[in-house]
């Protein structure tokens, strides 16, 4: 007896999966081709059986993928925090830096985790991608500026990186993005830690690094634009990095991550971004990265 195919209502189009994936359907078209996606060829035409892909994208394919909590670690983003809470998706949040959040999400303690990693050609993407991960995306949340919050009484003083020179500067938690980022410039100046007057203590969030400043407890630390903008404090730009949410294959479709995802896209959150300043929603949403 012939193989039966299944009414059409059961299979997707390559165009409604990419749709589904979040990614484009030139990366849908090299998943089948590779073999890496259920689908059917038929009459030369790509068809994709609904419950087959449902059942791959939720595979339990790693021990920890069904029992990571509703959690969102790694790096502090203003914009994202706001968003956690203003969209109602009832994720806990843990903001320890980007490289304490990849190494929790790693070991399946969050379902997503916030990231903005400097690298030699750009940000984040070799740097998950070398960490082996299964069943992950790596998705665009915002471009920030990235620069010096200065103190009001220096910014005459300190109008570029190398001004540091003989300046208390806050310091960031080792593996935070901005402590990479910190000592990647330090390298490029020609600066080390001599050169500087360190500050007591460690600022563990963006938000922590801009209020020592604002407190008068230092002339400058690493930061992002909205944060200076919110202290009333002085900004001198560096650089525009990628900050990303690695997410979790199987957790990217459960309540929480969707209601915070679909919040993303609203109106509140693009007005709330430009009132903030600094920040640039263009790539917001798109996979930069997806692993095997």
């Amino acid at each position: 007896m012939p193989h039966e195919l299944a009414p059409a209502a059961y299979y997707l189009t390559t165009k409604e999966v990419a749709e589904l994936l979040r990614v484009k359907e030139r990366k849908v078209y090299d998943l089948a081709a590779a073999g890496k996606i259920p689908h059917r060829r038929i009459t030369g035409k790509l068809l994709f059986p609904e419950v087959e892909l449902r059942n791959w994208i939720e595979a339990d394919r790693s021990p920890v993928a069904t029992r990571r909590p509703s959690v969102l670690t790694g790096s502090h983003d203003p914009l994202l925090d706001w968003a956690v809470r203003e969209s109602g998706s009832g994720l806990a949040t843990l903001f320890n830096g980007s490289g304490d959040g990849l190494a929790g999400f790693e070991r399946g303690r969050a379902a997503l985790a916030g990231v903005h990693i400097p690298e030699a050609t750009g940000w984040n993407i070799e740097t998950t991608a070398a960490r082996g991960l299964k069943n992950a995306v790596l998705i665009g949340w915002a471009q920030r500026a990235r620069g010096l919050v200065v103190a009001k009484d220096m910014q005459d003083s300190i109008t570029q990186f190398n001004d540091l020179k003989g300046k208390r500067v806050v310091q960031r938690q080792p593996g935070a993005g901005g402590a990479i980022f910190f000592d990647w410039m330090m390298r490029r100046e020609s600066l080390d830690a001599s050169d500087l007057i360190a500050v007591d203590g460690i600022a563990h969030t963006e938000f922590d690094a801009a209020a020592v400043v604002a407190a008068g407890q230092a002339d400058a630390a690493i930061g992002i634009e909205t944060m200076a903008r919110q202290f009333d404090l002085g900004f001198v730009p560096l650089a525009w990095e990628h900050f990303d949410l690695i997410i979790d294959r199987h957790a990217y479709f459960t309540k929480p991550v969707q209601k915070l995802l679909a919040f993303s896209r609203s109106t509140a959150c693009h007005d709330k971004a430009a009132s903030m300043g600094g920040y640039d929603l263009a790539q917001m949403g798109q996979v930069r990265w997806l692993s095997d």
